[in-house]
């Protein structure tokens, strides 16, 4: 059993997962807060929650730019936060705001995994910008055009390639206190 962290411990009180659809970030985040004892937000989920629509509906009714305004609007808000975990959408760092905003709050990891893992991951979910075409090609094609976002806004780079989320998180831990240690104080 891994150790659960008492607020006083914890190596981070705030720290983002990024990441391609399908690599883990709702699963693995979920369990990172868990583990630090810190409050677990979905940005997708929050968006869906106040929209009142799934978001293949807001894509399809008002467009992806629409949808990344809102998803800007919450990043916004998740930065003031203070002892969470927050999961961000596959595309929130296409932005760069975004970007900007993550990387000047807090550690961000991005989350990895290789093309075959996430099409297995997502086949049987709707996701609208996968709808086009052959998923698997559209998938190695937006994780080329995105790679220097996650690139520019990551701290830790972790693959779940393959990995039970026990072990993602494990890793992420003892990274992000290894990260924590590094910092200058104040």
């Amino acid at each position: 059993m891994s150790r659960r962290y008492l607020p006083s411990d914890r190596p981070v009180t705030w720290v983002a997962m990024a990441g391609f659809m399908g690599t883990g970030k709702s699963r693995v985040g979920w369990e990172l807060s868990r583990r630090l004892s810190l409050t677990f937000i979905d940005t997708d989920r929050v968006i869906e929650r106040v929209s009142n629509m799934r978001i293949p509906d807001i894509f399809e009714l008002y467009g992806e730019a629409v949808f990344r305004d809102y998803e800007t609007e919450v990043v916004r808000r998740c930065v003031r936060l203070d002892e969470v975990v927050v999961s961000t959408g596959g595309g929130t760092v296409s932005r760069e705001e975004n970007r900007r905003l993550l990387k000047a709050r807090g550690p961000v990891v991005v989350l990895t995994a290789s093309a075959e893992t996430v099409f297995r991951r997502t086949r049987r979910n709707r996701r609208p910008l996968l709808e086009l075409g052959d998923p698997e090609k559209r998938i190695r094609d937006l994780m080329a055009a995105r790679q220097a976002a996650y690139l520019d806004v990551a701290t830790l780079t972790v693959s779940t390639d393959g990995r039970a989320s026990h072990e993602v998180v494990d890793d992420i831990v003892e990274r992000l206190s290894q990260w924590a240690s590094a910092q200058p104080r104040t």
